[in-house]
């Protein structure tokens, strides 16, 4: 078990340091742990999420078909017809972007809000790093609002056995749902607050950008509803949701095709991340490595230790920790590993494990929003910037970061203590 340990400890820090090289590290991290026979090689398909990354992939392939249709530059026409100064338009965009994720993966909503926000930057020649930053942060809060939400989400979904309607009411009590939005509504007042000098006025337009096709927006709308619905299916396929974005994608893909635009495959196929992919794919191997290992148990017999069995300091160690090391840490794969340490904790103590889960889900979903390599939205955004000329320093998003994610964990976590404990 100490060897399992320290080879994780010893991936997660060079993941840190090397951030470029992340899918690398995690790959050859993952092979040790199979060629060393701490991840037998009966465990491996069975560690592997295909599901996760069959979603990811279809989503992010989808989103390119969206932007290319030139409805994101229609929408940033119609967001700017709406509001009267700057300040009001980071808002918009965010809440904008914060319902989107509450029924997209983070990753694929800022794929998809940040073309709105840099033609609205444009259009007013104006600095776009605080925009996408209010955008990646304000996705990652609304991820755990729905199981279709994020990634990480749908983990706790599917490992918890919960439905899309436990979102919003779970053992007869208020759900996840409504503590994201209560903490929706404090981090907006800050963001209004963080920009309160932005009050240069919006020019208005007289002609909106003109969408070239609707077929895309159509898939992507057809996607939620489909993923909304497969959630209420009784002992569906575990690749479900990952086959339903897949599929979509490919009906996309012959549709441009059969249009007469032959580029459109290999396009699609370049917007699929596979750094994203083959990161998660070393990931879920290395979680099944350290599992095989006892590494779980362990932890989870410590996270007793440290509560000393009391279940509200146990909950604020998960809650704040989870903020802590999803600060430095993308929380995909710290959610992925501490959900089995949750439950063998909570089978340790004799304890229902929902205010442990939810404060988990919470406190990692929005400790990813203090850094820019806290979450893959974030990294994401940055690209996108980098892309576009623009470096993000650490500064700037802390600056934004950190305020937001106070304002929307405190709330949630008094709520879940008041509603669960």
């Amino acid at each position: 078990m100490i060897y399992a340990l320290a080879l994780f400890a010893v991936t997660y820090v060079l993941m840190l340091a090397f951030g470029k090289y992340r899918m690398y590290i995690a790959l050859g991290s993952a092979a040790i742990f199979i060629i060393t026979g701490m991840l037998p090689l009966n465990q491996i398909f069975g560690s592997i999420d295909f599901n996760v990354l069959l979603m990811i992939a279809g989503t992010m392939g989808l989103v390119q078909l969206f932007i290319e249709s030139k409805m994101p530059a229609l929408l940033a026409d119609l967001i700017m017809e709406k509001v009267p100064n700057v300040q009001a338009a980071v808002v918009a965009l965010a809440l904008f972007a914060g319902i989107i994720s509450a029924f997209i993966d983070n990753v694929a909503t800022v794929l998809m809000v940040a073309p709105i926000a840099l033609e609205i930057c444009k259009k007013l020649k104006t600095n776009p790093v605080p925009f996408i930053i209010a955008i990646a942060v304000s996705s990652n809060l609304q991820g755990a609002a729905t199981l279709v939400g994020d990634t990480t989400a749908i983990m706790l979904g599917s490992y918890a056995d919960m439905s899309f309607l436990d979102f919003f009411v779970y053992q007869g009590k208020p759900g996840i749902f409504f503590a994201v939005e209560l903490g929706a509504l404090f981090s907006a007042i800050i963001l209004a607050w963080q920009f309160r000098k932005e009050k240069q006025p919006i020019p208005k337009n007289d002609e909106r950008t003109e969408v070239k096709d609707f077929v895309p927006t159509v898939l992507l709308v057809g996607m939620i509803v489909l993923l909304i619905a497969a959630s209420f299916i009784p002992n569906k396929p575990d690749i479900t949701n990952g086959l339903i974005c897949v599929a979509l994608l490919i009906v996309g893909v012959i549709y441009s095709t059969a249009k007469g635009d032959k580029g459109a495959f290999l396009r699609t196929l370049k917007a699929v991340d596979l750094d994203t992919i083959g990161l998660l794919f070393g990931l879920f191997l290395i979680i099944g490595g350290i599992s095989n290992m006892g590494v779980i148990d362990a932890a989870a017999e410590l996270l007793a230790k440290l509560g000393g069995g009391n279940v509200f300091v146990l909950y604020t160690v998960i809650v704040w920790a989870s903020v802590l090391l999803s600060a430095f840490i993308d929380n995909i794969p710290y959610v992925a590993t501490m959900l089995p340490v949750i439950t063998g904790l909570a089978g340790t103590l004799g304890i229902e494990p929902t205010l442990l889960y939810f404060g988990l889900l919470s406190g990692a979903t929005l400790g990813g929003n203090c850094t820019p390599i806290g979450a893959s939205a974030n990294i994401t955004g940055i690209g996108i910037l980098r892309k576009a000329g623009y470096e993000v320093k650490t500064k700037d998003f802390v600056r934004i970061g950190v305020p937001f994610t106070l304002a929307a964990v405190i709330p949630a976590y008094i709520y879940f203590w008041l509603i669960y404990s």
